[in-house]
C-alpha cells in the first residue's frame, strides 16, 4: 500500500511537470525556433538523444523548430585521416578548394544526413539540405587585408522560400552551413551567423545557441550568478563594465545581430545538460541566458 502511494505520489509530480509547461506550449504554438546545434551537444552521444528528443517534442506540441548544425571537429577528423593539414588564422579555417571539398562532404552528407536520420527515428519527418539548395544562402568569399581564408564565406542574402515550404509541409529543416556565389563557388560559413541570418529571415520567434558554456554570469567564477535575462538594451553597458568579456562577447554580439534582425529572444544555452531545451522553453527560470528584444 506504501509503495503505491509513493507511486502515485511519483506520478502526480509528473503531472505537475506537464501542466506547468502548458502556458508556454501554447505561447509557442506555431511560432518558429531557430536552434544552431553544435558543440558538445552534437558529439556527446548521451546528451545528443536528449536534444534530439526534445526538438522531435517541440515539433508534436506544435512548434517550428529549424535547425543549422556545426561540425568542426569531425571536418578536422577527416582532413587528419586524408593527412590534410588543418590551419586556423584568427580562429577561422583557412579553407583550400581541397579542404572545402571535406568541409562540404561532412557537413552536407555525414553529420547533416544523420541529424535528420536521428530525428526520423522518432516519428517526425526531417530534411537535410545546406544553403546551397534552393539558393537559400547566397555567399561571397572573406576578404580581409593580407588574409586569404580561401572558400571562407559570409552572408550576402538569406531567400528563406525552401525553408518556409518545408516547415509549411510540416518538416523540421536541418541546414548545413554551407552556401555559393553567382558563380557558383562553394563556401564554408561560420555556423553561428548562418544561424543568425536564418532565424532573421524566419522572423523566428527564438534563435537558441547550444554552447559549451552555462550562458552569462555576472561573476565568470561563479556558476550560481547566471543571468537568466538580459534586456538588449542592457548588453552594451554589461560589455563595458567587463560584466561580459571575453569569448563571451562576440556570443553576445551575434545575439544582438539577431535581435537587430527581428528575432523576439535569443539564449545562450548549455548544450552539455541533458535535455537542455526544454529546461530552457518550458520552465519560467530556464537554465541558460535569454537576451530579450
Amino acid at each position: 500500500m506504501v509503495a503505491k502511494q509513493q507511486m502515485i505520489k511519483e506520478y502526480i509530480a509528473k503531472a505537475q511537470i506537464l501542466t506547468e509547461a502548458l502556458p508556454f506550449i501554447q505561447k509557442f504554438n506555431d511560432k518558429t525556433i531557430v536552434i544552431k546545434y553544435g558543440g558538445s551537444a552534437l558529439v556527446n552521444p548521451e546528451i545528443k538523444e536528449t536534444i534530439i528528443k526534445d526538438i522531435v517534442l517541440m515539433r508534436l506540441v506544435g512548434m517550428h523548430p529549424v535547425i543549422v548544425h556545426g561540425g568542426g571537429p569531425d571536418i578536422n577528423a577527416f582532413l587528419k585521416r586524408l593527412d590534410i593539414e588543418s590551419k586556423f588564422i584568427d580562429g577561422l579555417r583557412v579553407t583550400s578548394k581541397e579542404t572545402m571539398e571535406v568541409a562540404e562532404m561532412v557537413l552536407s552528407g555525414k553529420i547533416n544526413k544523420q541529424i535528420v536520420t536521428d530525428i526520423e527515428l522518432h516519428g517526425v519527418k526531417a530534411v537535410g539540405i545546406s544553403g546551397k539548395d534552393g539558393g537559400t544562402v547566397k555567399a561571397e568569399k572573406i576578404v580581409k587585408k593580407d588574409v586569404d581564408y580561401g572558400c571562407v564565406g559570409t552572408i550576402k542574402s538569406v531567400d528563406p522560400a525552401l525553408l518556409q515550404s518545408l516547415i509549411s509541409s510540416g518538416f523540421i529543416p536541418v541546414i548545413a552551413p554551407i552556401g555559393k556565389d553567382d558563380k557558383g563557388t562553394s563556401y564554408n560559413i561560420n555556423a553561428d551567423y548562418m544561424a543568425v541570418a536564418i532565424a532573421g529571415s524566419l522572423n523566428a520567434e527564438k534563435l537558441v545557441f547550444l554552447t559549451d558554456v552555462e550562458g552569462v554570469m555576472r561573476d565568470i567564477n561563479d556558476p550560481a550568478s547566471i543571468m537568466s535575462f538580459i534586456k538588449a538594451d542592457a548588453v552594451q553597458s554589461l560589455i563595458d563594465d567587463g560584466t561580459i568579456s571575453g569569448g563571451m562577447i562576440p556570443k553576445v554580439e551575434c545575439c544582438m545581430t539577431a535581435v537587430d534582425s527581428g528575432v523576439n529572444n535569443v539564449h545562450i544555452l548549455d548544450g552539455r545538460v541533458e535535455h537542455c531545451l526544454i529546461l530552457e522553453l518550458f520552465t519560467p527560470e530556464g537554465i541558460g541566458t535569454m537576451i530579450e528584444k
